[in-house]
C-alpha cells in the first residue's frame, strides 16, 4: 500500500471519525458552556460582589498609584493584573461545576435506561416439562 493509500484508510477508521465528531460537539458545547457562564451565572456573581471587576484588579510594581489598569497601561508601568487571575479561577470553578451538573445528568440517565431490562418471557414449569416427557414416551 502506497503512503496516501494507508492515510485514507487511517482516516477512515472508526476512532477518527468519532473523534472529530466528539471535537465539534466539544466546541458547540463549549460555546454554550460559556454562554451559560457569561450571560447567566457571572451577573449572579457581579451581583453578589457588588459589581467587582476582577479584571480591573492590579498592583504596579513601580510603586506609583493609578485610577485604573488603562491609566496604569497608558503610563507603561509594570503591573501585575492578579484580577485577571481571580476571574480565571471564578470562571474555572464556575464551568467545572455546569461541566459536573450536566455529565452526573447524562448519567442518571443512563442508569434509568439500564435498570429497565426487557421482560424474559418464563419458560415452562417443571410440571410441564415432565407432562411433555410422558406425553412423548407414551407415542
Amino acid at each position: 500500500m502506497g503512503f496516501f493509500a494507508d492515510f485514507k484508510a487511517s482516516l477512515m477508521k472508526g476512532d477518527v471519525l468519532s473523534l472529530a465528531t466528539a471535537v465539534v460537539i466539544g466546541g458547540a458545547f463549549g460555546k454554550i458552556v460559556s454562554s451559560a457562564v457569561d450571560d447567566l451565572i457571572m451577573p449572579l456573581v457581579g451581583l453578589i460582589t457588588k459589581g467587582t471587576d476582577f479584571t480591573q484588579k492590579f498592583i504596579s510594581l513601580n510603586g506609583e498609584s493609578y485610577e485604573n489598569l488603562a491609566a496604569a497601561k497608558k503610563a507603561g508601568a509594570s503591573v501585575m493584573t492578579y484580577g485577571n487571575f481571580v476571574q480565571a479561577v471564578i470562571n474555572f470553578v464556575i464551568v467545572s461545576f455546569f461541566i459536573f451538573v450536566v455529565l452526573r445528568a447524562a448519567e442518571r440517565a443512563k442508569k434509568k435506561e439500564a435498570v429497565v431490562a426487557p421482560v424474559v418471557p418464563a419458560g415452562p414449569t417443571q410440571e410441564e416439562l415432565l407432562t411433555q416427557i410422558r406425553d412423548l414416551l407414551k407415542k
